[in-house]
C-alpha cells in the first residue's frame, strides 16, 4: 500500500469515527435519559459528586459504534485479520462493561458484576485474542524493549500469562481513571494518538487505522463528556477503551511501551493499591482519597484542572514513548 493512500485511509477512519459518534451521541443521550439509565454515585466518592446522580451513562455506546463503522470501512477497503480481531475483542470488553452497567442501572445493584466475574470474562477474551491470532499465524511471542533496538522473544509459557496481565490490567486501569468528567476520554485521546503515530512509524496497517478510529470517537464524545458532563461513558465505554489500548499494545509488540505511554492509567491504579495496602497495614491513608484524581479534588483542584494536567502529563509521556521506539521505524 502506498504511503499516501495509507495516510488518507487513516484520516478517513478518524473522520468516520468522529462523525458517527457526533451524530449518535446527541440522539443517544435523551434516549438514555428516557430509559432512566442514570449514573448512581457511590457513597465513597467526593460528596459534591452526588449532584451528578442521574446523569445518563452507557454513553460509550456512541464511540463504540463510531469505531465499528470506521473499521468496517477500512476492512472493506483492505481486509486485515489483526484489525478485525482488534475491533471484535475491544467490543467484547465493551459488552462486559455494558452488562456491568445494566446490572447497576436496571437491576439497581450499585456494584454491578463482582470483581471475580469481571476478571474471568476479561481473561477469557484475552485468551481468545491470543489464541485466534496464534491460529492464524498473526501472533509473535516477542515484545519491543523501549529505548533499544531489541525485540525480545519470549517462550509461550511466559508470553501468554504476561499478555493476560497486560490486557486485564490495562482494562481495569482505564476503568479506574474514568472518575471525573472528561478524564478517561481526554487521556485516551492522547494515548491513542501515540499508538496511531507509533503504528505509522513501524508500518502497522491494522493498529494505525484502529487507533485513529479511537481518537476520532473519543474526541467527538468529549463534546458531551467534558465538564459539566451531559453523559458518562460508563463501564461500557471505559472497558472498551481499556480493551482497545491493550490490543493495540499487544498487536504492536509494545506492552512495555504502554507502561510509558499509559502511565497515567498506571498511576491511578498504583494509587488505589498503595491506599488499600497502607490502610490495611498501618491503619493510615496515603492519599485523601483514591484513585489519585479524587485526591487532587480533595486538595481543591477543579475537575477541569485535573483533566488538563493529567492530559498534559499523558502528552509528555506519549512523546517519550514515541522517542523510545525510533529504532523500529520502517
Amino acid at each position: 500500500m502506498k504511503t499516501g493512500s495509507f495516510n488518507i485511509n487513516m484520516l478517513i477512519c478518524f473522520a468516520v469515527a468522529f462523525l458517527v459518534t457526533a451524530v449518535i451521541a446527541p440522539v443517544l443521550i435523551p434516549y438514555l435519559r428516557r430509559l432512566k439509565f442514570g449514573q448512581q454515585i457511590l457513597d465513597d466518592g467526593p460528596t459534591w459528586h452526588e449532584k451528578k446522580s442521574g446523569t445518563p451513562t452507557m454513553g460509550g455506546i456512541s464511540f463504540i459504534a463510531g469505531a465499528l463503522v470506521a473499521v468496517a470501512a477500512a476492512l472493506f477497503a483492505e481486509f486485515d485479520i489483526k484489525l478485525l480481531m482488534m475491533v471484535l475483542i475491544s467490543t467484547g470488553f465493551g459488552a462486559i462493561g455494558f452488562l456491568d452497567d445494566y446490572i447497576k442501572v436496571v437491576k439497581k445493584r450499585n456494584l454491578g458484576l463482582t470483581a471475580s466475574q469481571k476478571f474471568l470474562l476479561q481473561a477469557i477474551l484475552a485468551v481468545v485474542y491470543v489464541a485466534v491470532l496464534g491460529m492464524t499465524g498473526e501472533l509473535e511471542s516477542s515484545i519491543i524493549i523501549p529505548f533499544t533496538d531489541i525485540e525480545l522473544g519470549l517462550p509461550w509459557w511466559v508470553y501468554v500469562p504476561f499478555i493476560l496481565l497486560v490486557v486485564t490490567g490495562t482494562v481495569n486501569a482505564v476503568n479506574l481513571t474514568d472518575g471525573i468528567d472528561g478524564l478517561a476520554s481526554s487521556v485516551t485521546v492522547v494515548t491513542a494518538l501515540f499508538f496511531a503515530a507509533a503504528a505509522s512509524l513501524v508500518g502497522n496497517f491494522a493498529a494505525s487505522h484502529f487507533a485513529f478510529a479511537i481518537v476520532g470517537g473519543c474526541l467527538a464524545f468529549l463534546m458531551y463528556n467534558k465538564y459539566p458532563a451531559k453523559v458518562f461513558m460508563g463501564d461500557t465505554g471505559s472497558l472498551y477503551l481499556g480493551g482497545a489500548l491493550s490490543v493495540l499494545a499487544v498487536g504492536m509488540k509494545m506492552p512495555l511501551v504502554l507502561v510509558i505511554a499509559g502511565f497515567v492509567y498506571l498511576f491511578e491504579t498504583l494509587s488505589v493499591i498503595l491506599q488499600v495496602a497502607s490502610f490495611k497495614l498501618t491503619g493510615k491513608r496515603i492519599f485523601k482519597m483514591s484513585p489519585i484524581h479524587h485526591h487532587f479534588e480533595m486538595c481543591g483542584w477543579s475537575e477541569k484542572k485535573i483533566v488538563a494536567v493529567f492530559s498534559l502529563a499523558a502528552l509528555v509521556l506519549a512523546v517519550i514513548a514515541y522517542l523510545s521506539i525510533q529504532s523500529f521505524a520502517v
